[in-house]
């Protein structure tokens, strides 16, 4: 009996998800309102909505937060790879959202989404990344991602 309440409580937790809170480091403001009206319609919270590394930085180190999107270029001299390298040393995974995917990506982070995307495929890719934390089967791939995580 005590095996089976175990085993009952593991399941449950495998159905759960592995990414509630999001923080989306965009300098474009109508690409980060967009993302973020995406993330709150698919039922994310979002930790917050910054435009350069500094701020990032603040909101990652405060803790909560379960994924960063992050585009590469950004306000000041620090870009999203310096953002991606901090959410590496706290263990945070990080989606690229650029244009450019760039070489240092498949060490920084967990996938890579081509703009322009359309929000529908911003959520798929983060249900991906979701599934393959979660060690669950993971969906088909949306268009424009290029995932770094190893296959299931």
């Amino acid at each position: 009996m005590f095996f089976g309440l175990l085993k009952e409580a593991g399941a449950r937790l495998s159905r759960r998800k592995a990414i509630r809170t999001v923080l989306v480091v965009e300098d474009e403001a109508l690409v980060a309102f967009d993302n973020e009206h995406a993330l709150a319609q698919a039922g994310y919270r979002i930790a917050a909505t910054v435009d350069d590394h500094d701020h990032a930085v603040r909101v990652m180190d405060g803790g909560g937060v379960d994924l960063v999107i992050a585009d590469v270029a950004l306000h000041g001299e620090k870009t999203g790879i310096d953002v991606a390298r901090h959410a590496a040393a706290l263990g945070l995974p990080v989606l690229f959202v650029t244009g450019r995917c760039p070489i240092e990506a498949q060490a920084l982070a967990v996938g890579c989404l081509a703009k322009p995307y359309a929000p529908r495929d911003l959520i798929a890719a983060i249900g991906v990344i979701d599934a393959s934390l979660r060690g669950a089967r993971r969906r088909k791939l949306p268009p424009g991602l290029s995932l770094f995580l190893p296959a299931d």
